[in-house]
């Protein structure tokens, strides 16, 4: 039977081989390879060949080896590099043995990539001893240098988790090492130049070859404090779809996705789950493209963030408000319910956790995180225990400090009984509030038991069976290249008792 896979594997063998095998000026790999969403019989590979002007398409060599030094190949095949794709390539990889790491590298005209590392995931009911994972999350390239992937990659992780704000469309904030040199992007030109920029720092390309990636967005990989079809600025909802279009197409050209997530105009789907034998369970979520828009704005604005004494906005706490949108959230309640996994751990953009910012009575909540949205943290967090959960742990970035949190149904009753551990990832390069501004609130929220915004860098964490182990890994310097890096604390959560406890 001619199938509609067949009539797509036919198509596409017949592009590869119209496809252009040309010489090259420069280096078409510089920006690097990358690999991500293992499963237990393969991967996603990735690479892009910028710089190319040629409008036809490029055929793009793949081949996969059992062994570093190369000797052992056990796949290879043919990609096409399109321009409409701006010449990217992702390979969606299945065949391979699981639980074991691989080597690949791509090959265009006389040019070769650098050779990346991936690695497949565990047999699904198999019963791994332990994963280590690293996860990260805002990366202002002007701020600093990327230097915190120099030691993840050291750590040799099995996986990295990327929570948003991989790109910043804006400039700000003081002591820039480097510039964009770019004003801030609109069109899908102006996206892929910054996808460029950021791609092009070392130590990130670095971090994209030694392991596999998992990634989700935030909103600087559009635009600051967007909410679903409503920016902050007020632009018009016409051109703010076509500009989201634009910056979803570029991230789609940049990283290591599936095939199934390839956008359609304005529209992409990007959470998913990602399973590590019984061990571990990955949910990851898209908090931007399908959320309520923000309640209560700042005055003269129609969108974005706001903080607000609760007493003075009453739409916060309407019931119908949503965080990932209603057909998210039904996908994420049958998958809790489907999870066989010892661990599940929710990979999200933000602070999960109520963040009281006004000392003493009442009550003051940033609108853009999820105190903007509590009915939806509620129903989230009920989903988990009501599906009987195991061993829940959230993870977010978003705000440039480890905040390190227990997840209660009401965080206005001390007595109300953790259901869910968080872990909250300081950012790679972009800057944070003063501690001294962090530690005013700690008083009024006795459930955070843990907050320091004064370092950038990232989070190790190890699973085993019967414990969660996380370092806090802070960077002595953002402003040179080769700065050290040390554990700042050392945080454990022991199975079937959430919370996060200091080791």
């Amino acid at each position: 039977m001619f199938t509609r896979r067949r009539f797509l594997q036919a198509s596409g063998a017949l592009l590869a081989g119209c496809a252009s095998a040309p010489r090259f000026a420069s280096d078409p790999f510089k920006l690097g390879v990358a690999s991500g969403y293992p499963t237990p019989d393969g991967f996603v590979l990735w690479t892009r060949l910028p710089g190319v002007e040629d409008p036809a398409p490029v055929r793009v060599r793949w081949e996969i080896f059992a062994d570093d030094a190369l000797r052992k190949p056990v796949a290879s095949g043919d990609a096409t590099a399109e321009a409409e794709w701006a010449h990217s390539v992702h390979v969606d990889m299945r065949g391979l043995e699981p639980d074991r790491p691989y080597w690949y590298r791509f090959t265009a005209g006389d040019a070769r990539s650098p050779v990346g590392r991936s690695r497949t995931a565990p047999a699904a009911w198999s019963a791994p001893a332990r994963l280590r994972f690293a996860f990260a999350s805002c990366q202002q390239y002007e701020q600093g240098y990327f230097g915190a992937y120099r030691h993840m990659v050291a750590d040799e992780p099995d996986l990295a988790v990327f929570l948003g704000d991989y790109i910043y469309e804006s400039s700000w904030g003081r002591d820039h090492v480097r510039k964009h040199g770019a004003p801030e992007p609109y069109t899908l030109a102006d996206y892929r130049g910054r996808y460029t920029l950021y791609k092009s720092d070392p130590d990130l390309q670095a971090a994209h070859a030694a392991m596999p990636w998992v990634v989700i967005w935030d909103d600087h990989e559009v635009d600051n404090d967007y909410a679903d079809d409503r920016p902050e600025d007020g632009m018009e909802r016409a051109q703010f779809l076509q500009r989201r279009a634009a910056a979803y197409r570029a991230y789609y050209e940049h990283m290591p996705l599936p095939a199934r997530m390839r956008p359609e105009g304005p529209d992409m789907r990007i959470y998913t789950q990602l399973g590590w034998g019984t061990l571990a369970r990955f949910f990851l979520v898209d908090n931007r493209q399908y959320r309520s828009w923000h309640a209560c704005p700042r005055p003269g604005r129609r969108g974005g963030s706001n903080t607000v004494d609760i007493s003075n906005c009453p739409r916060l706490d309407a019931p119908g408000r949503t965080m990932m949108g209603r057909a998210q959230e039904r996908w994420l309640d049958f998958a809790f319910r489907d999870s066989h996994a010892a661990w599940n751990v929710l990979a999200q953009t933000t602070t999960m956790a109520q963040l009281d910012q006004l000392p003493g009575p009442g009550r003051r909540a940033w609108t853009d995180g999820w105190d903007g949205y509590p009915a939806a943290r509620e129903r989230l967090l009920r989903s988990m225990v009501q599906r009987s959960l195991s061993n829940p742990v959230v993870i977010g970035g978003d705000v440039h400090s480890f905040n390190l949190c227990q997840l209660k149904l009401d965080f206005d009753d001390p007595k109300s009984p953790c259901v869910a551990s968080e872990f909250v990832g300081t950012s790679i390069t972009s800057q944070a509030w003063p501690p001294e501004r962090m530690l005013q609130y700690l008083p009024d929220n006795p459930h955070i038991v843990f907050a320091q915004s004064a370092y950038r860098g990232y989070t190790r964490m190890d699973i085993t069976q019967k414990r969660l182990t996380a370092d806090l890994r802070a960077m002595e310097s953002v402003q040179t290249r080769d700065a050290a890096c040390r554990t700042l604390a050392t945080f454990g959560v022991e199975e079937g008792r959430p919370g996060p406890v200091k080791a």
